[in-house]
C-alpha cells in the first residue's frame, strides 16, 4: 500500500488546516494543495517509521502512514 494507491484517503485535521495553510502561505484548501503535490511528477515520496516525507517544489508535506493524516508541511529551509 502506498501512499499514492490511497491518495483519496488524504485527510488532516481541523488544527492541520490553519497550520498547513500559515507554514505554505496559501490561502487555499490545504488538502486539496498537498495532494497536487503530492501528485506532481517530480515529487519525491520517501517512507521512514510510521510516516511518508513528500519533497516537491520547496515543500516537505509529512503524512501519517496509517490515517493517512498530512500531518503537517513547511517550505524546505
Amino acid at each position: 500500500m502506498s501512499l499514492l494507491d490511497n491518495i483519496d484517503k488524504i485527510h488532516t485535521t481541523e488544527m492541520g488546516v490553519g497550520r498547513i495553510q500559515r507554514n505554505l502561505g496559501i490561502d487555499v484548501d490545504p488538502v486539496e494543495y498537498c495532494i497536487l503535490k503530492i501528485k506532481d511528477k517530480d515529487a519525491v515520496i520517501e517512507e521512514k517509521g510510521k510516516n511518508y516525507y513528500v519533497t516537491v517544489d520547496d515543500c516537505i508535506i509529512t503524512v501519517n502512514k496509517h490515517s493517512f493524516t498530512i500531518i503537517t508541511a513547511h517550505k524546505k529551509k
